[in-house]
């Protein structure tokens, strides 16, 4: 069952314009806590964007014309209002909430929702997470009201319209805490939301328990839609920054760390929580990612990948290990999370009878690909795989390096161990009939006299794939596999069809030895 966490701050724009312009707002305030409002232009019109507490307690609120606003509280101090700010701050405060949960989505423009599922026992409970939340926000000065349910629908409804700043409802049971919210609170369209309440719908038990038909041609489908939702009887797809992940741990620290070492130790723990569950489940993961989160809320992230599946601790923080002296801890590291990508089933391998037996771990070449890979980057370690395709310049393409090949090439037509990017052309090419192999060829300055040959093998332009925008070949090519008098074998051919009074094209397009 789906946990969502939605957090909620009823004062973000001020609070953000304060964080933005500390200086500013000493000099407007000057140590006077008097009322605040951001303005905005509105279809040519000064209204107020957002309003701080001490404003809607004189009867301020957003939307209001300014000049009413100052006319009502002439000591009102004002601002101009920065949307684009307040979103960029957004952004930044979904990317800082990836500590409590890999699933966050914007809910604009003052909230977000956090899939929570699956990763609050990391911190002792729903109750201790969500503390832990909002705690380190006031810390910054942000103040945020939260609320946990089955559904965004019923989180959102508690977090904006429940009673206290931190409300958790049961499992299956949000239906009972939001009978006693306002229409409001399923997020409908203003103009429904005020019918509901001129005919005296003022709580949602009234409106929960009417007949669908009639509440959808009164009040719109989108009604319905929205009390589904919330109810869990109909999903709601929410926009994550990055899609919810099941293979996540998380490891937090009374005291931020900052040295090497301590990284260094800390990357193994992480990596020794997270393998722990792949082995319980007979799975392993070929990419890890790591991100050690500072106390200022940046978050630092590093990746690893594997050649093959794996779940060694050890092995995994021996690859970070080189990468961990670009981290700059700042003013140290209170969190480390670990993440697994492209998770598969792995078999166990025992490799002794006895209780002294140790796990298994890959040995050989593996290790080595994995540091070569990481050191030198994905693109730079790879191994040909076939491609079915009778052109030579596309039979291989780069793959996996310890990757299956899969079928491979077809042992009736082999092809050299080294083929040349381009073909390089022949001079001196003696052949006794046109339809015969050279008997003696000068390659490089050096004449190479024909010993054996076996050929030809016509290759021709596969017309049947249409449009060819990589490699043609364009005409017709007769290949040889030819052996000099040293031992040497060379794959060469002829270009085109013999043409009475035409001198035959030769070219070299690869070596065998």
């Amino acid at each position: 069952m789906a946990r969502i966490l939605c957090a909620w701050s009823p004062n973000w724009a001020i609070a953000n314009w304060r964080r933005r312009n500390a200086s500013q707002a000493e000099t407007l305030f000057g140590g006077d806590p008097r009322p605040f409002a951001l303005i905005e232009t509105v279809k040519g019109a000064r209204r107020l964007a957002a309003v701080d507490k001490a404003g809607r307690t004189l009867g301020l609120f957003a939307g209001q014309k300014a000049t009413d606003a100052m006319a009502l509280v002439p000591n009102l101090v004002t601002a101009e209002s920065e949307p684009e700010a307040d979103a960029a701050a957004l952004v930044a405060l979904a990317d800082w909430s990836v500590r409590f949960s890999h699933a966050v989505a914007e809910d604009p423009p003052d909230g977000l929702f956090l899939d929570i599922s699956g990763v609050a026992h990391l911190w002792g409970g729903e109750a201790e997470l969500m503390a832990d939340y909002r705690a380190r926000l006031a810390a910054n000065g942000v103040f945020v009201r939260c609320a946990i349910a089955d559904t965004p629908g019923a989180a959102w409804a508690l977090a904006h319209h429940g009673k206290g700043a931190e409300i958790i409802a049961p499992p299956n049971g949000q239906a009972d805490m939001l009978a006693y919210l306002p229409p409001a609170a399923l997020r409908l369209e203003p103009t429904a939301a005020g019918q509901m309440e001129r005919l005296g719908l003022r709580l949602l038990f009234q409106i929960l328990g009417l007949p669908r038909a009639p509440l959808a041609r009164r009040f719109g489908q989108q009604t319905l839609v929205r009390i589904d939702q919330a109810m869990g009887r109909a999903e709601e797809a929410l926009t994550y920054r990055r899609p919810p992940h099941p293979w996540f741990a998380r490891l937090a620290f009374f005291e931020p760390i900052s040295a090497l070492e301590d990284l260094q130790r800390v990357a193994f723990d992480v990596a020794a929580k997270l393998c722990e569950r792949l082995e319980r489940e007979g799975q392993g993961a070929r990419r890890f990612r790591i991100a050690f989160h500072r106390v200022d809320g940046r978050a630092l992230p590093l990746e690893v990948g594997l050649a093959l599946a794996a779940r060694d601790p050890a092995r995994i923080a021996r690859l970070f290990a080189p990468k961990l002296e670009a981290i700059d801890p700042g003013f140290g590291i209170d969190v480390v999370t670990l993440e697994a990508e492209a998770v598969e089933p792995v078999s166990g391998r025992q490799i002794r009878l006895d209780a002294r037996a140790e796990p298994a771990r890959e040995d050989g070449l593996v290790p080595l690909v994995d540091r070569l890979t990481n050191r030198l980057g994905e693109t730079r370690i790879w191994k040909s795989t076939p491609v079915a395709t009778h052109v030579p310049e596309l039979s291989a393409r780069p793959g996996a390096p310890l990757g299956s090949t899969g079928q491979g090439w077809n042992p009736e037509a082999p092809r050299p161990l080294r083929l040349f990017r381009q073909p390089e052309p022949l001079d001196l090419v003696m052949a006794l009939t046109p339809d015969d192999p050279p008997r003696q060829f000068q390659w490089r300055k050096r004449l190479h006299r024909v010993a054996r040959a076996e050929g030809p093998e016509r290759i021709g332009e596969e017309w049947w794939r249409g449009d060819i925008d990589a490699v043609s070949v364009g005409h017709l090519r007769d290949y040889y596999r030819v052996e000099d008098q040293d031992g040497v074998r060379f794959w060469v051919y002829r270009e085109g069809l013999y043409e009475d009074g035409v001198p035959a094209r030769w070219w070299l397009h690869g070596v065998f030895g």
